[in-house]
């Protein structure tokens, strides 16, 4: 009998699931101790206060939202590869890829690069698609 183990891929999962509070995080960063009357951080209405924030910390949380956006279509495409039998190496490899593609769009979304942003976009959403078939047959 075979024993599962935790892979690569599954590994991947992980970080993409810690990608949205990264982002939250960076957002709110600098803002904690500081009065909410000087634009501090208020976590008595994180959402409202996150809502008005302005330039590379509003572009922080929309890549927070666009990261919990792109999230479960990872997540069922790893599981769904796995399942398959998918040759786990090249599972491996796409899905680190794939965590890649999102660091570096996060990045170039929080930098305000905005069509490099939307080609790594692309790039990552076709690899993602990549691991959905990679098991079938």
């Amino acid at each position: 009998m075979q024993t599962a183990h935790f892979t690569i891929a599954y590994w991947c999962v992980l970080i993409a699931v810690l990608l949205p509070i990264a982002c939250a995080g960076l957002a709110k960063s600098g803002m904690f101790g500081k009065p909410r009357r000087e634009g501090g951080y208020d976590n008595g209405d994180p959402r409202a206060w996150l809502a008005r924030q302005t330039d590379w910390r509003a572009r922080a949380n929309a890549a927070q939202a666009n990261s919990f956006e792109a999230l479960p279509f990872f997540m069922g495409a790893v599981i769904i590869a796995h399942q398959l039998g998918a040759h786990q190496g090249r599972l491996d490899i796409l899905a680190f890829l794939y965590v890649f593609l999102r660091m570096l769009y996060i990045m170039m979304y929080v930098a305000g690069m905005a069509n490099i942003r939307s080609i790594v976009w692309m790039l990552a959403f076709a690899i993602n698609i990549g691991i959905f078939f990679l098991g079938y047959r």
